[in-house]
């Protein structure tokens, strides 16, 4: 077998539109589903505004300069966005760039409003909710905490 070599690195500008398309395609096949219409509009509305994108960090996972991941932070304790690629899932890549984050982020602790969909991952990676399921403009989500300890 041979050894597939996985970068974890920032995302450069010139990268953005790949790594937001990335987002909208596993958005659309993974998330879309649990939401109304009003949700997948005010999620791409989201992903479309410069300024909401330009105040997060994005971090991708690339293959061979292909990027099949990307994790996003607000202010380095809230994670905005954290997509995989499909034919990627399962395979720890999520798990390495979450590792990622938290190598740069010296804060205690992270939160999350996860979506249904998501919502065993961030379990698995020890995340708990900190409230029900809210809905706000159609998007369901659970708010959610992680210590890092």
């Amino acid at each position: 077998r041979k050894m597939i070599m996985l970068e974890i690195r920032k995302v450069l500008n010139e990268e953005m539109k790949d790594a937001l398309n990335l987002v909208w395609r596993v958005f659309l096949e993974y998330e879309a589903p649990d939401y109304t219409d009003e949700g997948i509009k005010e999620f791409k509305k989201s992903i479309d505004d410069v300024n909401w994108v330009n105040a997060r960090e994005f971090y991708g996972a690339f293959i061979e300069e292909k990027l099949v991941g990307v994790i996003a932070t607000k202010d380095a304790t809230h994670i905005a966005l954290f997509f995989v690629d499909g034919k990627f899932q399962g395979q720890g890549i999520g798990r390495k760039l979450y590792n990622k984050i938290i190598e740069l982020n010296n804060q205690e602790f992270f939160t999350v409003n996860s979506s249904p969909y998501a919502h065993e991952i961030y379990k698995h990676l020890g995340f708990a909710d900190t409230d029900t399921e809210q809905c706000i403009n159609g998007l369901r989500f659970y708010p959610m905490k992680n210590s890092k300890v």
